[in-house]
């Protein structure tokens, strides 16, 4: 009996978030698809583990573009569409901005969030309301042309402020608004969430963080992103995708330009003329297509040019008070020396330069995460690629408690808790845990850098701009709308819908 059919209609490389939504729109339209995956476990870094007994979430801080029951926004909206329900929890606050002479949270709601902002800065709430709702103007605009291809002479007619602000960055945008630094430094440190500092990222982008985590708030799988995956897997089956775990892809076929299939580490050549990566292009055009000369020197350029973005560094504590017992009140937290990106970018160079770092506790939007009578509390720092390049693997131990210890004294003198005496399980997590989960270069979980010169809505809009191989599409982190859990779903969605022809 063979294990595999003679041919599928598609196969995707990876299981994770991506993948399993483009199988689940193909599957829809009567698509054979077959995912194998190499780990024994659907997701990716969407997922959890255990320590102590306690299940700890492995990766996601929150998600954008969900929403409540009474304001689906589009990735709730889609997979409710596809038949995949997950119990979201909304998360309390926007953040807690922690900058010297500054300690304050804020709440998403353009009002509420805008009334806080004039607390801190007396006369800005109008300007701060105004700058929020040129957002959401050209969020709303970005998500319908991402959406649905429009003509131009409709883009020009219905989307002029999405237009005037493509080729302008964050910083750009708010110089042209006049806004006070103090009101800046409180509108910006969403922008570790995608990488690229304030000066270098596309308003566009920037808009559709702000409108979302501001204007409609942040949510959580009850039951840990692996929830998520798991939802998404199972309703993958039920339309009949074959899903074979532990099958690590060694190559991908070609013949004269077009896929033909794909070749099993354990020796299984597979035929489909498509496939679908999850396998960043850095990895799949160095090594994946055979023969090598099949690999188009545009892809090898592309691949060359493309910044890879940040990497992540997390220690994750469950404590043996809760939260309240800690003070720790809130959800999220952002810490820094100051709120100059282009800076603290350049600081992200090094280990132990100055660090921006996010922490969260997640008992604060999800009480039951933890045993009664603890809490968890997670720190995570953003170093480049080229922080790690001086660390030789005989040293990888020492640097990583070294750096773990760190992190967890300094957000534990800024917020007045001795942490170590509270730790029952502390967990971290480096680059080499996430290349070992999903294979990405460097162990990077941001994709490609979000850019002026690479901008995501000229990628989204020109696909084939990136169709180098007849049948070869990627999806993931480091697909055209970027990284974030909600991004790399709508990533998938899209690739599907652009094969179908829809």
């Amino acid at each position: 009996m063979n294990f595999y059919k003679d041919h599928y209609d598609a196969i995707l490389i990876g299981g994770a978030l991506a993948g399993l939504s483009s199988a689940i729109q193909l599957a829809e339209s009567g698509k054979s698809v077959l995912i194998l995956e190499q780990h024994n476990l659907p997701g990716g870094i969407a997922t959890s583990f255990v320590r102590g007994g306690v299940e700890i979430e492995a990766a996601l801080h929150e998600m954008m573009e969900i929403g409540d029951k009474n304001d689906r926004r589009r990735i709730r909206k889609v997979l409710e569409s596809h038949g995949v329900e997950v119990d979201w929890l909304p998360v309390p606050d926007a953040y807690r901005l922690m900058l010297p002479g500054l300690d304050k949270t804020f709440h998403p709601g353009f009002e509420r969030f805008a009334s806080e902002v004039e607390e801190i800065c007396p006369g800005s709430k109008d300007l701060v309301l105004e700058f929020l709702e040129f957002c959401r103007e050209c969020s709303e605009s970005a998500t319908s042309l991402s959406d649905e291809m429009k003509s131009v002479l409709h883009i020009l007619r219905h989307h002029l402020p999405f237009v005037r602000t493509l080729g302008y960055s964050a910083g750009e945008v708010m110089d042209a608004f006049r806004l006070p630094d103090k009101v800046r430094d409180i509108l910006s440190p969403y922008w570790v969430y995608v990488g690229s500092p304030i000066s270098e990222l596309p308003f566009t982008v920037y808009a559709v963080i702000m409108n979302e985590y501001i204007g409609h708030g942040a949510f959580i799988p009850k039951k840990t992103s692996h929830e998520l995956s798991l939802k998404l897997a199972e309703r993958a089956e039920a339309l009949g995708v074959q899903i074979e775990y532990r099958q690590r892809v060694s190559k991908i076929l070609v013949r004269e330009g077009k896929v033909t299939g794909v070749r099993t580490e354990r020796g299984d050549e597979i035929r489909s003329s498509l496939v679908i990566s999850g396998a960043y292009p850095h990895t799949v055009y160095r090594s994946m297509i055979e023969p090598a000369s099949e690999v188009p020197q545009e892809a090898r350029k592309m691949v060359h040019s493309r910044v890879m973005n940040l990497t992540a560094f997390s220690v994750i504590m469950i404590l043996d008070q809760p939260k309240e017992a800690l003070n720790l009140a809130d959800y999220c937290y952002f810490n820094a020396g100051s709120m100059d990106s282009d800076h603290l970018y350049e600081e992200m160079k090094k280990l132990h330069g100055e660090r921006y770092t996010a922490s969260i506790c997640m008992n604060a939007a999800n009480p039951g995460s933890t045993p009664d009578g603890t809490c968890s509390f997670s720190i995570t720092m953003m170093p480049r690629v080229e922080a790690w390049q001086g660390v030789r693997p005989e040293d990888y131990d020492a640097v990583r408690h070294e750096l773990a210890s760190e992190l967890i004294d300094d957000i534990g003198r800024r917020l007045g808790i001795n942490f170590r005496e509270h730790i029952l399980e502390v967990v971290i997590e480096t680059p080499v845990t996430f290349a070992h989960y999903v294979g990405s270069p460097y162990g990077g979980v941001y994709g490609y850098k979000h850019a002026m010169d690479d901008h995501t809505v000229a990628r989204t809009m020109k696909p084939e701009a990136e169709a180098f191989i007849s049948g070869l599409y990627f999806t993931g982190a480091h697909g055209a709308g970027g990284d974030g859990m909600a991004p790399v779903i709508g990533n998938g969605f899209h690739v599907a819908k652009r094969i179908l022809g829809k």
